[in-house]
């Protein structure tokens, strides 16, 4: 009975130690998916930011809507469901912008951003994205 108790959590053990496996394999698909992400904001402005999400996504605030607008972010962790089709990443970021009266304006907050994987074979595409001014 206790051989049978030992190989029992022997088992569980290693499978918890795979899941575990698993989850970080795909916390750092998507941190390079972010980066990613990030690289084709810069180089492409909206259009490049937006081809990262889902046709539904929702974005809480919209601030890329005024070309005028930057945003750069930096992320700081990740993680990703035991199911493996949700994930996020979360970080700090800076918006640059203009004021009412043209004048440059510079707005530092917190983002989150929830990751879905879609049906096409597995590709990431952005679900929700949302951010809060102040540190």
């Amino acid at each position: 009975m206790k051989t049978k108790f030992w190989l029992i959590l022997l088992l569980a053990a290693f499978a918890l130690g795979a899941i575990a496996n698993s989850q970080s394999d795909g916390t750092a698909a998507l941190l390079k998916i972010e980066g990613e992400f990030m690289k084709a904001a810069a180089e492409h402005g909206s259009q490049g930011y937006l081809s990262y999400y889902a046709d539904d996504a929702v974005e809480v605030p919209n601030v890329l809507d005024n070309k005028d607008n930057h945003l750069t972010w930096s992320p700081v962790g990740a993680g990703i469901a035991a199911s493996g089709d949700l994930g996020y990443t979360y970080g700090t970021y800076e918006f640059r912008s203009k004021d009412k009266d043209g004048k440059p304006a510079v707005n530092h907050g917190k983002y989150t951003t929830i990751w879905k994987k879609q049906k096409d074979g597995g590709s990431w595409k952005v679900a929700l994205d949302m951010g809060n001014s102040g540190q």
